[in-house]
């Protein structure tokens, strides 16, 4: 038998759930705080509740994909509704902070309810698909009696963990990568505009010099796992080395009259290593600075 489903929430994301089981065959009901909304789902086959209460009631699975936590807050924490949370599983897939997936986790606990906390690691297009990733942490058991309803929803979708909020910053800790990235490239297309090249030149050569890059990116994870943070045979290339070729971007920068507010910061970064360790130490030797928050910024003191 396949359980009974509640989504809290009719957004794109929570639209996009809620066709997706429907087209597998789960049992769903909706509900959205603008009603309206919910209509196109309605003529899918999803039932409409008539208030959060009756939908959670109905349910064995409560799916919340509202803005905030300040909403879903709002949405479960009436009296109605938290004494209707007993027996039932809350997968929040609401984004926040490791931090407020702990006190929901411990807050629907103390109702009756299970709890995973989940981060969807895809925009609502992708909702469904195999190669879909979704991240849970929380209880284990409660994790394993729902899987084949949560692979519904991405074929790579994984459990990361018993403390409620890991996936949660387990998210964050990928996308904070993928910003690094981004910010990366917007930079690099300044440099390459500036001095007469093609951004589809630029956009060639990405694709050329990425194995280079996952290679540096998975090896500075390894050593730092290994706590290798000295230069040694294996070292890919020294912290001097990378700091004498990071240079030229700030000359570039000066030169071309460029914003340089990132370069900055990461100089920053380098000379706060390059003043503690030595040229020679692997590029993996800054990660402790960004451990301890040591870096000192401009105008503010240096943390313990």
């Amino acid at each position: 038998m396949k359980s009974n489903v509640c989504v809290l929430g009719a957004g794109r994301m929570g639209s996009s759930i809620v066709r997706t089981l429907l087209d597998r065959g789960y049992p769903t009901s909706v509900w959205n705080r603008t009603a309206a909304k919910s209509e196109p789902l309605a003529a899918l086959g999803a039932k409409v509740a008539a208030s959060v209460e009756d939908g959670v009631g109905a349910a064995e699975v409560v799916i919340v994909n509202v803005l905030d936590y300040a909403a879903s807050k709002t949405l479960l924490r009436s009296d109605n509704v938290a004494s209707a949370l007993v027996g039932r599983t809350i997968v929040q897939l609401t984004s926040g902070s490791p931090r407020l997936a702990r006190e929901e986790a411990q807050w629907v606990e103390a109702r009756g309810a299970g709890y995973l906390d989940g981060a969807i690691m895809a925009t609502p297009d992708f909702i469904g698909r195999p190669e879909t990733t979704l991240l849970y942490s929380g209880s284990r058991e409660v994790y394993d009696r729902h899987e084949p309803l949560l692979l519904e929803l991405g074929g790579g979708t994984g459990y990361v963990g018993e403390v409620a909020g890991q996936a949660s910053a387990l998210d964050t800790a990928l996308l904070t990568q993928m910003w690094g990235g981004l910010f990366g490239t917007l930079q690099g297309m300044a440099v390459a505009e500036a001095e007469g090249l093609d951004l589809l030149t630029f956009r060639g050569h990405l694709a050329a010099f990425k194995p280079v890059v996952d290679a540096a990116l998975f090896d500075v994870v390894d050593r730092t796992k290994a706590h290798r943070f000295a230069g040694d045979e294996a070292t890919l290339a020294s912290l001097g080395a990378h700091y004498s070729a990071f240079r030229h971007l700030l000359e570039a920068c000066e030169e071309r009259g460029l914003s340089a507010a990132m370069p900055r910061a990461m100089d920053q970064i380098f000379q706060k290593a390059l003043s503690l360790g030595s040229g020679t130490d692997d590029f993996a030797s800054l990660f402790p600075l960004f451990q301890n928050g040591s870096v000192r910024q401009e105008g503010k003191p240096a943390h313990a």
